[in-house]
């Protein structure tokens, strides 16, 4: 069954308009929809780079190439940072797996 607007249970703030998220995506001017395409083809590649990292997670010290110890985490980072961005864009406020973002300290 197709989503309607009436039917979507996500919900973004634009400007001072809140609409549905299915809404907010059927109704992007061009501009717009360029900004999306570039967010997605990035995060897209960001995601298959997370996944490509763990090639080189056996090799620590090779020639004169030093793998970087924390390519993985750097890695999704990078990917989090333009889901949060994307998020923000639509409206939207970022799921519980992205988060805040940046880092907690914590007394205790």
């Amino acid at each position: 069954m197709p989503i309607t607007v009436n039917q979507d249970l996500v919900y973004v703030k634009f400007g001072m308009v809140t609409m549905s998220l299915y809404q907010r995506l059927t109704t992007l001017s061009a501009s717009e929809e360029s900004v999306m395409d570039n967010y997605l083809s990035k995060i897209s590649a960001l995601e298959t780079a997370v996944t490509d990292s763990s090639d080189n997670l056996d090799t620590d010290q090779a020639a004169v190439w030093y793998h970087n110890k924390n390519e993985v985490n750097d890695r999704m980072k990078l990917y989090n940072l333009w889901r949060r961005q994307m998020c923000e864009f639509l409206g939207a406020a970022p799921g519980p797996s992205l988060g805040q973002g940046g880092t907690r300290l914590v007394r205790g």
